[in-house]
């Protein structure tokens, strides 16, 4: 398809203003992180590594690090199972209300945030009894993360279609040894590429966070949510912030990269 002259240059003006309107505030946090004033005065009268030197000794930041990791790795992992499982059946399977459950899957995605948080906060609490804490954290953020599994599977299964496994049949291999040794190698990278969305999306979440966290226990963005407006450590909030973007970026990065290499790999003749 050939696109006018005029019409490509004003995509490129349009595309060059939303990259700087989304892109700016993230480098001033960067910027600010070594920003020697407290009050973050524009331009900045100097730079220090002073606020990064708080932060990596600031235990709090520390703690809460850790317990994102923690809980982006099993939300992760229990995403992992359960995605491939439903994507598996959904996929190979025809049955009366699929496209239903199919929704049913996806739906915690597109619910805004604070509706899942509250919704998933009545069941803890009222219907199931459960006290908030780690473990209602870690059941909150894998009814997200199931659905970049989810989708990811059914996208390659779609697109390489049943006939190998059917091969793989007809040789005498049963269920198990069919998706040993052909069905998930062939999922192999659209798993890996699933797992890291659904670590940056558990990794950096916060409004269904707030919900399902208990008094006790911060993740890395309810910190920094927690300690915004305190003066004293404004300074070492835009450093961790400066390090949650990075964090958060390089699973997407490589996800990204995982589905690009996927698509080159399946489209070469």
């Amino acid at each position: 398809m050939t696109i006018d002259r005029r019409l490509k240059a004003v995509l490129r003006v349009f595309t060059g203003l939303v990259l700087v309107i989304v892109y700016t505030p993230l480098v001033l946090v960067f910027v600010n992180s070594f920003n020697v004033d407290r009050t973050f005065t524009w331009p900045p009268p100097g730079y220090t590594l002073d606020w990064w030197d708080l932060a990596i000794h600031s235990s709090g930041a520390r703690d809460a690090l850790v317990t994102s990791i923690e809980v982006a790795l099993l939300a992760t992992a229990i995403a992992l199972v359960l995605g491939t499982l439903a994507g598996l059946a959904l996929r190979r399977t025809r049955f009366f209300g699929r496209n239903v459950v199919s929704l049913l899957i996806i739906l915690p995605i597109a619910l805004p945030g604070i509706v899942t948080g509250i919704a998933l906060n009545n069941a803890f609490r009222t219907m199931l009894g459960l006290e908030l804490g780690f473990f209602t954290i870690v059941v909150a953020h894998a009814t997200f993360c199931i659905v970049t599994v989810f989708n990811n599977v059914q996208a390659r299964v779609q697109r390489l279609g049943p006939s190998l496994e059917q091969a793989s049949a007809d040789l005498g291999a049963g269920p198990f040894k069919t998706f040993r040794l052909v069905t998930f190698p062939m999922l192999r990278s659209a798993l890996l590429a699933g797992a890291l969305l659904a670590f940056g999306l558990s990794f950096d979440e916060i409004v269904v966070t707030t919900f399902t966290a208990g008094p006790d226990i911060q993740t890395l963005p309810i910190w920094i949510f927690q300690n915004l407006f305190r003066p004293n450590q404004a300074p070492v909030v835009n450093v961790v912030a400066a390090v949650l973007v990075l964090l958060s970026a390089v699973p997407i990065y490589l996800a990204q990269r995982l589905s690009g290499d996927v698509v080159n790999t399946s489209a070469a003749p």
